[in-house]
């Protein structure tokens, strides 16, 4: 299971990358669950990067086609592998769907078709109104999202490990893979979780309060990064499938 680090700054970026991170995100935790930088900020931390590890960045949650679709051509401009999307206030299918093939849209001519789409669920969906996990699955993949992320919206609330049950988790991480999309599993993830989040099946686990000094709108620690690295390393091997991002 690979090690995804958000980060806010090119600095945080060099931090995750000493604790031996495997994919970099650029995320800003001061503007919510999937708070964007600026496209500047974004660029700094590809330049940090300097092609080592995957760099990808949350762009929000998306209201409209034609901002998602800028937004995703923009931060695949400035050297997003991948872009995050979210969907709050939004519970319709046929909405998530148009958003998604816009991000993907997008992401494709920033990029010359490097860069995709990750859509993103929410574990505590009816907190926010957006559509189900369950239920993005199947829209996500039909709309050329290339990956799935389960988070959490509410980050005073219960973390991931607190609204899913296994046995529900595991067969969410199945309809992924069996729509062949890779997963991550993000929200509140602390290192005990790390177990959790493996033998659900994941290839990636996410986190940031967890690789901080002083929690989420803290700053990243190389020290804190190392501990949950070797945390992954330790879960069994068989537990995940081995992705390529």
């Amino acid at each position: 299971m690979r090690l995804l680090v958000s980060v806010s700054s090119a600095a945080e970026a060099s931090a995750a990358l000493a604790g031996g991170a495997d994919v970099i995100d650029a995320k800003d935790p001061l503007a919510g669950a999937l708070g964007a930088v600026s496209p500047e900020v974004l660029r700094e931390i590809y330049a940090a990067v300097a092609g080592t590890r995957p760099v990808t960045a949350a762009l929000g949650d998306a209201l409209r086609e034609g901002a998602v679709e800028a937004d995703s051509c923009a931060f695949a401009a400035a050297g997003a592998r991948f872009v995050k999307i979210g969907f709050a206030g939004i519970d319709s299918a046929s909405r998530v769907a148009a958003l998604i093939a816009a991000a993907v849209r997008g992401a494709a001519m920033g990029s010359d078709g490097a860069a995709s789409v990750v859509a993103v669920a929410y574990a505590d969906a009816d907190r926010v109104g957006s559509i189900r996990p369950e239920s993005l699955v199947s829209v996500a993949t039909r709309a050329g999202a290339r990956g799935l992320l389960l988070d959490t919206a509410d980050k005073s609330g219960p973390g991931l490990r607190g609204l899913m049950t296994p046995d529900r988790l595991a067969s969410w991480v199945a309809a992924a893979h069996d729509a062949g999309v890779f997963v991550a599993l993000a929200g509140k993830l602390i290192a005990d979780d790390l177990a959790f989040v493996q033998d659900a099946g994941a290839d990636i686990a996410g986190v940031r309060g967890a690789a901080c000094e002083g929690g989420r709108t803290g700053r990243i620690s190389a020290n804190r990064v190392m501990l949950l690295r070797n945390l992954c390393e330790r879960q069994p091997a068989s537990a995940s499938r081995t992705v390529s991002i």
